[in-house]
């Protein structure tokens, strides 16, 4: 008589292999990184980061569960690192709770919209978070840097900012703001890399190369924006950010200490054993369906 299912033993050694390829995943995310690290410095790296991210599935929980609305913007110069940090932190979360909001550059339509619009249209329901990778703040720094605004538009953009951000906090939202700092001389590594990688050269944009060159615009641009922005209601943190995961750790830790999130108890999930009819037969799958196994 044939038996259906897995075994105890079975079933534990397909738990453990699951839970291999899981950190498999973020070894795949680290050798793109391509630093090869000491393994005492690895070991201590992701064990502090599966602790994170476990208090971040929490923070989700309890998000869902309040209706809390949280907003996190991630700015900084190209290759800053925002996008490695964005990608821990999403990694283990719902997307239908936790979503990234990376925009392109505005359509024609877009450009004759109030500026903020196609922004706020990213903005979280109750039991979201929305993360920003850029965000508004374009205008500050890329628009100002490369001459895409005016005068004018620069400096009503400071003028609406700040009420704009008061006012999406009286409305429930919480926003946090992350600029990501790195030196002149570590950001012109990472962009070596990406030139000589092929696998980086798409994160790679004139734009971008244009940015290196305006490097001292940027900073007095970031300088300006970080003294004219800085508010109670959204204040600004500064993520050191030349170690990459030093600074993925540090802003996780310090965004799940903005957040007053507690455990939100869960009932006992209980698998419910699969109801067996008589005579019922699995049809075979036409082999012109199958995907080749060549691995």
């Amino acid at each position: 008589m044939a038996t259906h299912g897995y075994d105890d033993e079975e079933k534990a050694r397909r738990l453990r292999a699951d839970r291999i390829d899981s950190l498999d995943e973020e070894l795949e995310l680290e050798l793109e990184d391509g630093v090869e690290p000491d393994q005492v410095a690895r070991r201590r790296y992701f064990t502090e980061l599966f602790r994170l991210q476990g208090e971040l599935v929490k923070l989700q929980d309890w998000v869902m569960h309040t209706k809390y609305k949280l907003v996190v913007l991630f700015e900084g110069r190209d290759a800053a690192g925002k996008g490695g940090v964005i990608k821990r932190i999403t990694q283990r979360l719902n997307p239908r709770v936790c979503r990234v909001a990376a925009l392109p550059a505005p359509s024609e339509r877009e450009r004759t919209q109030w500026y903020f619009q196609r922004y706020l249209a990213h903005l979280p329901a109750g039991g979201e978070i929305v993360l920003f990778d850029r965000s508004w703040y374009n205008r500050a720094g890329v628009e100002r840097v490369m001459g895409f605004c005016t005068d004018d538009e620069y400096e009503r953009f400071f003028q609406d900012v700040s009420e704009l951000e008061k006012m999406l906090a009286r409305s429930g939202i919480r926003l946090l703001k992350y600029w990501f700092s790195i030196s002149d001389e570590e950001q012109e590594l990472r962009f070596l890399a990406r030139i000589h990688d092929p696998l980086k050269q798409w994160k790679l944009s004139p734009m971008d190369l244009e940015s290196r060159r305006r490097w001292e615009r940027y900073t007095k641009a970031k300088e300006i924006m970080l003294e004219r922005t800085h508010i109670p209601e959204a204040p600004w943190f500064v993520v050191h950010a030349v170690d990459k995961k030093k600074a993925r750790l540090n802003c996780i830790h310090h965004l799940l200490h903005q957040v007053p999130y507690r455990e939100v108890p869960h009932t006992e999930v209980i698998l419910p054993k699969r109801e067996r009819r008589q005579g019922y037969r699995r049809s075979p799958t036409p082999a012109a369906l199958m995907v080749p196994e060549i691995y």
